[in-house]
């Protein structure tokens, strides 16, 4: 027995010397240690030898296996740092500090948005008008049909400026509808514009903020009436959010500066804190519309017996969270730059938004 352990050992160590490389060592290390190894089988047939016999042999067994495994284990390390020191000179690596990678920025999901509004109602033959966010009473609210006595008039829902004598009084615009009435005062119709951009009102919440963009759109014309009104808003809707058949839905409502007025639902299914648009028997309410109302083409010079028009608005982060599952509105305005990475837009993306502020 002594003898065969004996040249057991000595081929091991021949094998073990001729191993040139890893792979031919991981080969060694099968044939000697694997299920069927060489080794393996001498202590498996330790279980059927004679009591006294294994006794004796298996610390002779025991003893081998553990000369053979430290062998193995230093001719695996010594390998392992000759391939480690060939890489090591043949790569030259450089261990200087590299500089700091420069970020690149990305579009902000607000003017993403906005942008993709833009490309949608261009389709259909609209064109961008702007306004100034400062703004009077008249263009705000007076032209707008609103009564002296409406809510959205009062100082705990407006940011209004200090009241000066003799002097309109100035007020952060509460919508961008001053726009529609500028351009209904400076343009005759035909008229078919939106009018994106931030307006102000004194709230802050999860789903609110004093500061927020909208967008609104105003088409003036003759002979229109609810049924272009309808089939303009499907189409936004299912360009928009991608759905091709996306079930809308029209809810009478009341707005001062639309007669009939319609708040518009998108089907959707709520499940598990998810919400799936266009699926299931679900709505969801995204934004108001309806026909321009007599009074305010009269305040702007239309006569409503020869022009009719439709005019529709909505928040435009909201449609944003609702697109890309943005959770709080105040993230918009955070500043977070992780936010930003995560739910922001390659450059590349976005490359019409000053062309179409300029149409």
């Amino acid at each position: 027995m002594a003898s065969d352990l004996k040249q057991l050992k000595e081929h091991f160590q021949n094998q073990l010397d001729a191993a040139k490389d890893l792979e031919i060592l991981e080969q060694l290390r099968v044939d000697f240690f694997g299920k069927k190894g060489q080794v393996t089988v001498l202590v498996k047939g330790l279980g059927e030898m004679d009591p006294e016999l294994r006794r004796v042999f298996g610390a002779e067994v025991n003893q081998l296996r553990d000369a053979l495994s430290r062998l193995f284990e230093d001719k695996k390390n010594a390998l392992e740092a000759h391939v480690l020191n060939q890489k090591l000179s043949a790569e030259g690596i450089d261990i200087t500090l590299p500089p700091r990678p420069e970020r690149v920025g990305s579009i902000h999901p607000i003017s993403q948005t906005i942008d993709e509004l833009i490309d949608i109602f261009a389709r259909f033959g609209f064109r961008v008008a702007v306004g100034p966010s400062i703004e009077d009473e008249f263009h705000n609210f007076n032209a707008l049909n609103f009564p002296v006595d409406h809510p959205a008039m009062d100082e705990h829902d407006t940011f209004y400026f200090k009241q000066f004598p003799d002097k309109p009084r100035k007020l952060l615009r509460t919508h961008t509808s001053p726009v529609q009435i500028r351009t209904m005062l400076n343009e005759k119709p035909p008229i078919f514009i939106i009018a994106p951009g931030r307006t102000y009102r004194c709230d802050d919440d999860a789903t609110h903020s004093p500061n927020f963009h909208q967008i609104e759109g105003l088409a003036i014309a003759k002979n229109l009436h609810m049924g272009h009104l309808k089939g303009l808003m499907v189409k936004f809707c299912q360009a928009y959010f991608g759905v091709k058949n996306l079930k809308l839905r029209f809810r009478p409502s009341f707005f001062p500066f639309t007669e009939p007025s319609a708040e518009v639902d998108i089907s959707c299914h709520r499940s598990r804190g998810k919400l799936l648009i266009g699926q299931g028997t679900d709505w969801l309410e995204i934004f108001g519309c309806g026909m321009v109302h007599p009074n305010v083409l009269r305040n702007c010079g239309i006569d409503p017996e020869v022009y009719q028009g439709f005019a529709f608005g909505m928040g435009i982060e909201r449609i944003a969270m609702l697109r890309y599952g943005i959770p709080d509105l105040r993230d918009f305005y955070a500043g977070e730059t992780r936010w930003l990475t995560h739910y922001g837009f390659k450059p590349t993306l976005v490359p019409s938004l000053a062309l179409g502020l300029k149409q």
